[in-house]
C-alpha cells in the first residue's frame, strides 16, 4: 500500500525515533473507511473536537485490515453489505503516548475505500466514543474540509487526529473525485 506521509508531532522528531533504545515505543495499526457517493462522504462527526473523520479504528490482535476496516465501519456508521474494497493508501504518525506503557505511538493508518448499502443499521460505538459525541453523518467533502481547517485555526479543543484526518480528505478529492469528476465529463 502507497505510503503518502509520515508526520511527526510538534512533541516528536524523527531523532526521538532513531533513539527508540531510550523511548518506548508503542506501534498501533489501524484501517479507515473512505466511502464515497458523489461529492458526499461518509464521516465520523465529533462533537468534543468539532471535526470530521474517517469511520475506522484499531485492528485488533489476530485481526487482518480489512476484517477490522469491516468490524469498524459497522461498529461506528451502521453500514451493511460492506463490499468492493480496495486500498487507497496509508498515513503514518508518531506522536507522544499518554499511557504508561509507552511514550511514542507509531500510529499506522491503512485507508480503504468501499462501497455500502444505502441502508444502514444501528451503531455499536464504545463508552468514550458516546461520551465524546460521535455520530456518523454523510457530507459534503468539500465543506468537511473547510470545517475541519477552520477548526485547527481557530478552536483550542482540536483532536490529535484532526490534521490527518483533513489531509486524508484532501487527497480522497485529488485522487478518487477528480478521476470520477472526469468520468462524468466524458
Amino acid at each position: 500500500m502507497q505510503l503518502l506521509k509520515t508526520a511527526f508531532h510538534p512533541d516528536v522528531s524523527p531523532e526521538d525515533i532513531s533513539a527508540a533504545s531510550e523511548l518506548r515505543l508503542i506501534v498501533r495499526h489501524a484501517a479507515r473507511a473512505i466511502v464515497v457517493k458523489g461529492n458526499d462522504i461518509l464521516l465520523l462527526y465529533t462533537q468534543r473536537y468539532h471535526d470530521y473523520s474517517l469511520p475506522g479504528g484499531g485492528i485488533d490482535a489476530g485481526e487482518d485490515n480489512i476484517a477490522g476496516l469491516m468490524r469498524e465501519l459497522q461498529e461506528e456508521t451502521g453500514a451493511q453489505g460492506i463490499r468492493n474494497v480496495k486500498a487507497f493508501a496509508r498515513y503514518d504518525e508518531y506522536r507522544p503516548w499518554y499511557k504508561p506503557d509507552g511514550d511514542i505511538i507509531h500510529m499506522i493508518s491503512y485507508c480503504y475505500v468501499c462501497e455500502i448499502d444505502d441502508e444502514r443499521g444501528d451503531t455499536a460505538f464504545e463508552s468514550y466514543e458516546v461520551s465524546n459525541g460521535m455520530r456518523p453523518l454523510w457530507v459534503n467533502i468539500h465543506q468537511a474540509i473547510a470545517h475541519n481547517e477552520d477548526v485547527m485555526a481557530t478552536s483550542d479543543k482540536k483532536g490529535l487526529s484532526i490534521e490527518r484526518e483533513t489531509y486524508l480528505l484532501k487527497e480522497i478529492v485529488k485522487k478518487l473525485l477528480h478521476v470520477s469528476e472526469l468520468a462524468e465529463v466524458n
